[in-house]
């Protein structure tokens, strides 16, 4: 029994199979790196007809492994808040814009005096940011009021190839949860929201939770992929949903700690309706099953960063100096935010800050205060996070850029104040993708599947003290640069 499953992220394209106990099978992943724009300024688009492009010749190259004979299911997961236009016909007139896109912070002024920001922080799970659809849609009609009229549907980067593989298609709930449009208690989109921004809720797509398959692919594509043409499609989930699962992390007793190249905790909640505190969202894992969290736009992208421009070695070698330095021991004060600001603070204006720079400072003093300084805003996500959590959850820690370091995964563990457990299976999206579709078609639950894990990282109280004070000196920073007091 074998999964394909469909990888759609902000760095690469990827179709992978999966086994019966949804580990990868060894030769079976087809890959093409993936580009988003960042022109004009502030943009950050991806090109649908060339994602297509790339996803299909994936899909094309993994059914080539003999495993591909025994798929029984297809999941997908895609990095989530992006929106495309299509006009009468289908056919895309606009970029993807993806959730880095910042230009939309231009609308936020005058929605935010015809919104209830609380109201749509409770209804949506989401803030009102630059990151959400609100934001985007009334900027695009704004800035783009020609193109924004003729756009007969908003869909996301799955719906869309859905369509163009069926001939329709539905949004899950887990990616509609990301659009900051779905209200949370209802399942539907949310009217006031789509009210205050001029768009009508039948130009966007019908909802539906991930589970309801699509089968039958249309003629040319069950010609191109024989295989799959009866095999059940599940809908696209978020990336972030599917980590979660493939984490092992399923309930209130695990909390996941993902660092890539930007970093995010998330727990799932099978609550009703869980409040979402203020500096982090809810989203949707399906229609049972919440994911509540905070995601930062720092991770892996500020050690890469530091490392291109302060001229260091290779990433071994920094890690081997920066073993030898005592924790906080750089005189210097670090807001990590080059990206600009999502949880806990949610800052449109938010920019990078190093403060305490001397002739005596060295690149490996400013390197140390980097990873510091992202761990430290981990621990602010973290303080939000604990009402939602058991008192002795397990934080499990995955992504490239944590497993890469160890001496980073334990700076994480002591700005935390809590045990961190590294999960050691390399493809924790695709594996959530692969148990949910499994679940989907009755071949076990989400607990059916738990993950492999590697030894436990110990806070120690001495460097937690250290660490604790290098957090107040950054909250005071924050407030001193952008007017607010963090949690």
């Amino acid at each position: 029994m074998t999964a394909l499953i469909i990888d759609i992220g902000s760095s690469s394209v990827r179709a992978l199979l999966l086994d019966e106990r949804a580990a990868t099978i060894p030769g079976a992943l087809a890959q093409q790196p993936q580009h988003i724009s960042t022109q004009p300024l502030g943009a950050a688009t991806l090109d649908i007809n060339e994602l297509q492009y790339k996803v299909e010749q994936c899909i094309d190259q993994v059914l080539q492994h003999p495993a591909a004979r025994g798929i029984r299911v297809v999941g997908m997961a895609t990095l989530v808040g992006n929106l495309l236009g299509l006009d009468e016909t289908g056919t895309p007139i606009t970029p993807i814009y993806t959730y880095a896109d910042m230009r939309a912070s231009e609308a936020i002024p005058d929605l935010q005096a015809a919104l209830d920001l609380e109201a749509l922080h409770q209804r949506t799970g989401c803030r009102l940011h630059s990151a959400y659809h609100p934001a985007r849609l009334a900027w695009l009609r704004g800035a783009e009021t020609d193109l924004f009229v003729r756009v007969a549907q908003w869909v996301d980067i799955g719906t869309y190839l859905y369509q163009r593989w069926f001939g329709e298609a539905s949004c899950s709930y887990s990616v509609a949860s990301w659009s900051g449009l779905l209200n949370r208690s209802t399942l539907e989109w949310y009217g006031r929201a789509l009210e205050a921004i001029g768009v009508s809720s039948t130009r966007l797509p019908r909802l539906a939770d991930y589970n309801e398959y699509r089968q039958g692919l249309l003629p040319n594509y069950a010609t191109r992929w024989p295989v799959l043409a009866d095999r059940p499609f599940c809908l696209a989930v978020g990336d972030g949903a599917a980590a979660n699962i493939g984490s092992g992390c399923i309930n209130a007793e695990q909390v996941a700690l993902t660092v890539g190249t930007t970093a995010a905790l998330r727990v799932v909640s099978d609550d009703i309706l869980p409040r979402v505190p203020e500096g982090l969202w809810g989203y949707r894992v399906d229609a049972m099953h919440h994911l509540m969290g905070g995601a930062t736009s720092e991770g892996g992208n500020i050690f890469e960063w530091a490392r291109r421009t302060l001229k260091l070695g290779s990433p071994q070698e920094v890690e081997n100096e920066l073993t030898q330095r005592a924790p906080d021991s750089h005189g210097l004060t670090f807001l990590p935010l080059l990206a600009g600001e999502r949880s806990p603070g949610w800052s449109d204006n938010a920019n990078g800050v190093m403060y305490g720079l001397r002739l005596s400072t060295t690149p490996l003093d400013m390197m140390q205060a980097a990873l510091e300084g992202v761990a430290l805003r981990l621990a602010l996500v973290f303080e939000q996070l604990r009402p939602l959590v058991n008192a002795h959850s397990m934080i499990i820690g995955g992504g490239g850029a944590l497993k890469a370091s160890m001496l980073w995964a334990n700076i994480i563990a002591n700005a935390l104040n809590r045990p961190l457990q590294i999960n050691q299976e390399s493809e924790v999206t695709a594996r959530g993708a692969a148990i949910l579709a499994f679940s989907a078609i009755g071949l076990g639950g989400l607990a059916d599947y738990p993950p492999t894990l590697s030894a436990v990282i110990e806070p120690v109280p001495g460097i937690v003290a250290l660490l604790a004070e290098a957090r107040e000196r950054q909250q005071e920073l924050y407030q001193l640069m952008f007017g607010t007091v963090e949690v």
